[in-house]
């Protein structure tokens, strides 16, 4: 009996799976990564920005984080259309197995897009890491398209993502701070979400201070950074801001001297904050200024009640 595509694609991603860190795989697509709570009724300026990276091509919403997924899709599937998105698919997957299936590869066949909702980010990444569907979605990424994520499916973009910390006190030296594997979609940053709201700036602190050499970014709701792999660069989208904390020129910390009780001491962090319409160069690590408005003149929405 003849396999059909989908069955071809599973077995060849079982026997050879495509990883973030491939030296052979260079990622040419963008990240669009959200802070949470995006504007789903005004605007919709990021959802927007979503519709535009998508063209006419095919968008797949992936809400693996959720544990009511079929709400989470519901929700989002009108929207999409509304602006003007006519290939809106569900990815279903609720278990590994579900992560090798011909199903799942048949919902990513053509996908130009993939978006993962909110909720918690261990779902997402205990249930398709290294798996055929996490191999497409990677592949999708590599070849040019869009992998977009809101709260827990924006902290599953850096190769460690926060999982817990305290967001309401001084930061202590690892205590309650807790990191895992992300899915390794851009390496060399650590991404915190809902974070003005929730006031989580101690334990990005804690983070750059366990390794200065990524950098902490925090993005506040309803706020994006719309990154692109190809200029290693990103541009703030959204009504908050994204604070930078950049560790390389750090000079001194007590995590390695105090009891993990302790208040994290943390000197000559660099911190940037930026709004809409600001860039910001991953190989410098610079940022630069621009009208928030030019953003909406380019998503042609200027003037829209």
């Amino acid at each position: 009996m003849t396999k059909s595509n989908a069955e071809r694609q599973v077995a060849r991603f079982l026997e050879e799976p495509m990883r973030p860190g491939d030296p052979d795989l260079t990622p040419r697509g963008n990240l669009l990564i959200i802070g949470g709570a995006e504007d789903k009724e005004g605007q919709k300026l990021i959802l927007r920005l979503l519709a535009q990276h998508v063209g006419d091509g095919k968008l797949v919403i992936a809400p693996l984080a959720s544990e009511s997924p079929n709400e989470v899709f519901e929700r989002y599937e009108p929207i999409m259309r509304g602006l003007g998105v006519r290939h809106v698919h569900h990815l279903r997957i609720e278990s590994r197995e579900d992560g090798r299936s011909t199903a799942a590869m048949r919902t990513l066949e053509d996908a130009t897009a993939v978006f993962f909702t909110g909720g918690d980010q261990l779902r997402i990444t205990s249930m398709i890491g290294d798996t055929p569907a996490f191999s497409r979605i990677f592949e999708i990424f590599v070849s040019g398209g869009t992998i977009a994520g809101t709260s827990a499916g924006a902290s599953i973009m850096s190769e460690t993502m926060m999982v817990a910390g305290s967001g309401d006190t001084s930061h202590r030296i690892r205590d309650g701070l807790h990191l895992a594997p992300g899915l390794g979609f851009i390496s060399d940053m650590v991404i915190d979400q809902h974070f003005a709201e929730r006031g989580r700036i101690g334990r990005l602190l804690g983070v750059v201070a366990q390794n200065p050499r990524v950098l902490g970014i925090g993005i506040d709701e309803d706020t994006a950074i719309d990154v692109s792999m190809a200029e290693e660069r990103f541009r703030v989208v959204g009504a908050g801001g994204v604070t930078i904390l950049d560790g390389s020129s750090v000079s001194r910390t007590n995590v390695a001297e105090e009891d993990v009780q302790r208040t994290l001491s943390i000197f000559d962090v660099t911190l940037h904050v930026l709004s809409q319409g600001d860039s910001f160069d991953l190989r410098t690590r610079q940022g630069g200024m621009t009208p928030a408005e030019t953003v909406e003149r380019e998503l042609a929405i200027a003037g829209d009640d």
